[in-house]
């Protein structure tokens, strides 16, 4: 510990009368706790300013100035601070009003003289082990206020070019090749805050034991290569080495293959933002009897040893540089974490230190080969077709509903756009629509509600039915889908998806 942790874990030890100071600070120390003897209240305070992990005091110091000046810095703590005060109090002297006045000190435990040693050093440790959980909240708390300083700086960053693209959109005499340009950097960055938004989603349903793991037998040969693809633009962009190295044979795991990749991605992209331009990384697939082994390893900058035991958890990030050059909000490890321990495996990472690089491992059970049976034919399943649709949106947000009206029609739909939900039941008398592509939270009923009673109605029975929401847990899908709709869509949507969804809707003139 540093000199300044080691004055956090000190007693404090104020008894001014006779020789009880002496005798508790030998006590102490042959139990192996620091402590500091204070002559007076004056002292007392200023230790405390400079780190205390629990006071011990003697009734006879607590006076009027005692309760004044200790009142005050009890007053001034921190929100996670508590600091635990015992006092020893004379045998019979503990009365009730005395002890309620003790007892508005704050964090007070009462020990009644003579006490046995094994006692006071019992009570001691106890204290001593309530203000270690109190600097855990304190470390998460700075780390939490990090984090969310960090959120706002990567949230606003793709607003900048989003914004500086619509006000070049609303120039006149635009040519085309800008107006591509400029589409795409709006894309790039939308898809940017969707990621940031859906790690901070993923992670909190992760953590709250709320996503449920859809486990098939892959090959892990392939969720590298999923994984490196996924983050091959980063790649190539910062010029890095990238060596994969798989076995020849085919390599079995039981899981998600989402996630997996998911995992092995979030460490390449760790990678690949912690290391140089021009450095090397290396995807590597390890395999024994029992376990199979994702290893990503690069000569970046590095781990420090005070760290590298937190760089799993919550909020915890590694320092940046003053540009903020690598980006990110610093979560992606605490979700692999989460994701590994659900599928039953372990992550580990090793560093020498600052700029030696790092290498993570994870773990995972080996699942047997499948038994080889005979090829099925190709599943039979409708195809896709390109009919135009008559489709009715409906969400309050204009600017949400018109974009998204426009892009549907431009794919060559007849769209109808409504901005409530009594809106849209008026518009059913002339519109009859193949699909509705309904918001949730809307102003007159909710979006759910409204799927009912289009589900009621002859002219929408058998329309198909998305919800376009920024709802997405779990139990938000689960009530969609109890309301009737047939997909659900977070914003922003993906709107490849949703086209090809709507390839798959037959239009239905009844």
């Amino acid at each position: 510990m540093s000199p300044d942790t080691d004055l956090e874990y000190r007693i404090l030890i104020h008894a001014p009368v006779g020789r009880d100071a002496r005798l508790l600070a030998d006590l102490f120390g042959r139990a192996g706790l620091a402590c500091c003897i204070c002559a007076d209240v004056g002292q007392l305070v200023a230790e405390i300013a400079r780190g205390a992990g629990a006071l011990l005091v003697g009734d006879e110091a607590v006076t009027l100035e005692f309760h004044q000046a200790l009142g005050q810095v009890i007053e001034q703590q921190p929100s996670w601070s508590d600091l635990p005060l015992l006092i020893m109090t004379r045998r019979g002297a503990a009365s009730a009003e005395l002890q309620h006045r003790h007892l508005a000190l704050g964090n007070v435990s009462l020990i009644e003289r003579p006490a046995q040693g094994v006692t006071l050093v019992s009570a001691a440790r106890a204290a001593l082990r309530a203000r270690k959980r109190q600097y855990a909240t304190r470390e998460i708390d700075q780390r939490k206020d990090e984090f969310l300083a960090m959120l706002g700086h990567e949230l606003r960053n793709p607003l900048a070019p989003i914004r500086a693209a619509s006000d070049l959109l609303r120039m006149p005499a635009l040519d085309s090749d800008r107006i591509r340009r400029t589409s795409e950097i709006i894309s790039r960055q939308v898809s940017h805050m969707t990621g940031l938004i859906d790690d901070l989603l993923d992670l909190s349903r992760v953590s709250r034991g709320l996503v449920t793991l859809d486990e098939e037998l892959l090959d892990a040969r392939e969720v590298v290569g999923n994984a490196v693809e996924q983050v091959r633009p980063l790649l190539d962009a910062r010029r890095h080495r990238v060596t994969i190295e798989t076995p020849q044979e085919t390599v079995f795991v039981h899981g998600d293959q989402k996630r997996l990749v998911q995992i092995v991605a979030n460490i390449v992209n760790n990678a690949a933002k912690y290391t140089p331009e021009g450095g090397a990384i290396t995807v590597a697939l390890q395999a024994d009897t029992d376990t199979v082994s994702f290893v990503v390893s690069d000569n970046g900058i590095g781990i420090a040893p005070h760290v590298i035991g937190h760089v799993f958890d919550l909020f915890a990030q590694a320092e940046r540089t003053s540009d903020r050059a690598q980006g990110g909000l610093g979560i992606g490890l605490a979700l692999v974490k989460n994701l590994v321990t659900l599928h039953r495996g372990r992550v580990a990472v090793f560093s020498e230190g600052i700029g030696k690089g790092s290498r993570f491992t994870v773990e995972l059970p080996r699942a047997a080969a499948p038994v080889q049976t005979a090829a099925d034919g190709p599943a039979a399943g409708a195809t896709a077709h390109l009919d135009q649709l008559r489709l009715l949106i409906v969400d309050d947000n204009d600017d949400a509903s018109h974009m998204l009206g426009l892009y549907l029609e431009a794919s060559g739909h007849q769209v109808m756009v409504a901005g409530s939900a009594r809106a849209a039941l008026e518009a059913l008398r002339t519109f009859t629509p193949d699909a509705c592509l309904l918001d949730i939270g809307l102003p007159d009923m909710d979006g759910n509600d409204l799927a009912r009673q289009l589900r009621r109605l002859p002219q929408t029975a058998s329309a198909t039915l998305i919800a376009i929401t920024g709802y997405g847990q779990e139990a938000d899908r689960a009530r969609s889908a109890q309301a009737g709709f047939d997909h659900h869509f977070v914003k922003p949507v993906d709107m490849q998806a949703l086209l090809a969804v709507l390839a798959r809707v037959r239009p239905n003139r009844a």
